[in-house]
């Protein structure tokens, strides 16, 4: 599944999985489609940052590269994981557009 959020100010694509977790951490249901309200979304966006720090923390550290040399080029040549809070970059940037504006925010399935 994709979902496009929208505002007055743009669009945004993602995949469902990442927009659905999102919603989630903004305190919403997750139900696709739906709408924060203007009034709302201080408190959501707020939300979605608290729980994206609360994530960070409680994420393992990457261990260190091992020291055998068979593994080396396959460890310089993986990329690292792209978290939820990479993820979340855009939709925060729509959130705070959207805020400015007074502007709700509105998505579905895309």
């Amino acid at each position: 599944m994709i979902v496009r959020f929208s505002t007055r100010a743009g669009a945004l694509t993602m995949h469902g999985d990442a927009a659905v977790a999102l919603l989630r951490a903004m305190g919403h249901s997750g139900t696709v489609p739906g709408a924060i309200l203007a009034a709302d979304l201080p408190g959501a966006l707020a939300s979605l940052r608290s729980s994206l720090e609360e994530l960070a923390r409680a994420a393992p550290v990457a261990s260190e590269p091992s020291e055998e040399g068979d593994d080396e080029d396959e460890d310089e040549d993986r990329q690292p994981p792209v978290t939820l809070a990479m993820r979340a970059v855009p939709l925060i940037d729509m959130i705070e557009t959207a805020i400015a504006r007074g502007s709700d925010l509105m998505w579905e399935r895309g």
